[in-house]
């Protein structure tokens, strides 16, 4: 199989539980509910992403024909740093191409591997950490993991929709854009009405980091 990386950098998770973690993240192109251009945003079932995931342009991103290839260009974004490695799996949708073997050829690099993804496909057994963001009226698949962190609010996606699943943290994440101040108040009444869910920000745009 050939992987195709929109970009893959190292930095410090910014969102959801594991925010502040050191991290490689791996940035796969393409997704399944959005082609990822303007044209056709309106139509997608998901029309708020504010990622570009679209082609193999950027920061470490190109095509890798082997897991060990792409493994190999994770652990050399890691570098010499210390302590456990961990690698944030994303996109676009990472699970139209992140697998088993490739999870097996990042394990054998000592790597933590985590998934960020939308839930409409089954996530493999083999991931540390699973993370789903639900999209609108898509189907989950993944209906169990690590963490659920919606974007908030989606007016076909309520929180309450998501509550009874099998997750071990429940996330609300303010909507980007223009109303971002009222989304963010909203999350955080909404936590406070409800306190399984926490508020999760994404603190790479406060602090600048990529």
């Amino acid at each position: 199989m050939t992987y195709s990386v929109k970009e893959c950098f190292y930095t410090l998770q910014g969102e959801g539980a594991q925010s502040g973690r050191a991290a490689v993240f791996l940035r796969f192109a393409g997704c399944n509910l959005w082609s990822g251009l303007e044209r056709d945003r309106a139509s997608a079932l998901c029309k708020f992403c504010d990622t570009d995931f679209v082609g193999v342009d950027g920061d470490g991103g190109g095509k890798f024909t082997s897991p060990d290839a792409m493994a190999a260009h994770v652990a050399a974004k890691w570098g010499g740093a210390s302590g456990k490695p961990y690698v944030v799996c994303t996109g676009g949708e990472p699970l139209l191409q992140l697998d088993e073997v490739l999870i097996a050829a990042l394990h054998a690099r000592g790597f933590e591997v985590a998934v960020e993804t939308n839930g409409t496909i089954a996530a493999p057994s083999s991931l540390d950490w699973v993370c789903v963001s639900p999209k609108s009226t898509a189907r989950l698949e993944q209906v169990t993991g690590d963490e659920l962190k919606l974007v908030y609010p989606q007016t076909d996606a309520l929180p309450e929709k998501f509550s009874a699943l099998g997750f071990r943290n429940f996330f609300l994440q303010p909507m980007d854009g223009p109303r971002r101040d009222e989304n963010t108040a909203a999350c955080i009444a909404y936590c406070l009405a409800h306190p399984q869910w926490r508020l999760s920000l994404q603190t790479h745009k406060v602090t600048g980091i990529p």
